[in-house]
């Protein structure tokens, strides 16, 4: 092989490995990966209210709510559970229990019913009875108020639905329990609005004062005038 030849070869090697090395340059200047300031994800978290309190909106009492109930509409909501129920007195017992006296009643005790475990166990050995706030807890949401309970309603959201379906099962019984009375609170709060309007009647407006000024003063002429005269 003379020296021509192996000038050939050696300078097709070159320019290959030249070639091959611009190539790599060119890529890794378009495909550079660009690592981050600070390694991992940022995540970023949901707006709240900073760790501050949460506002929970106070649940109105079911006395207080008993007080304007109207048992005739509780009748009509009633219709909602007529597919399990029955509310006369010496009613079957059908998906659920029969409700006549259904008020007070001990809770998981009706006669001839198979009750879940876990209404059973809510009942304490029949310490826990049928109240009027258990009444209440229990239509608002019975599988949150009775964890595993077997029924499968999903309760009345509305306060006076189910204030009036409350009104109505208390009518289902011969000697209906007495309405609870509304809480200590509510009622001083009325007892104190009832004074006050009562002191607003009796205080006499600027108005009525100055009348009364006016006619006093009227009488006082009066009377000095018919001593003058005598």
């Amino acid at each position: 092989m003379d020296s021509f030849e192996l000038n050939k070869i050696v300078g097709a090697l070159l320019g290959t490995v030249f070639v091959v090395f611009s190539v790599t340059l060119v890529a890794d200047a378009l495909f550079a990966a660009h690592s981050p300031e600070t390694p991992g994800y940022a995540i970023e978290a949901a707006e709240g209210n900073a760790g501050g309190p949460v506002e929970v909106e106070e649940a109105v009492s079911i006395a207080t709510l008993l007080q304007d109930a109207d048992p005739a509409k509780g009748e009509a909501a009633f219709r909602k559970c007529q597919a399990c129920h029955t509310p006369e007195q010496g009613g079957a017992n059908k998906v659920g229990p029969n409700l006549w006296n259904i008020v007070n009643r001990a809770i998981a005790a009706h006669p001839g019913f198979s009750f879940s475990a876990p209404l059973r166990e809510f009942a304490a050995g029949g310490q826990e009875v049928w109240d009027y706030e258990h009444l209440n807890g229990f239509l608002l949401n019975p599988k949150g108020y009775v964890k595993g309970t077997a029924m499968a309603f999903a309760g009345l959201k509305k306060d006076a639905e189910r204030a009036d379906l409350i009104a109505y099962l208390r009518t289902l019984s011969d000697s209906p329990a007495p309405l609870p009375e509304p809480p200590m609170e509510e009622t001083e709060s009325a007892a104190a609005e009832g004074d006050q309007t009562g002191a607003d009647a009796a205080e006499p407006t600027a108005e009525e004062a100055e009348a009364e000024d006016t006619e006093a003063g009227s009488e006082g002429d009066e009377a000095t005038s018919e001593e003058t005269s005598n």
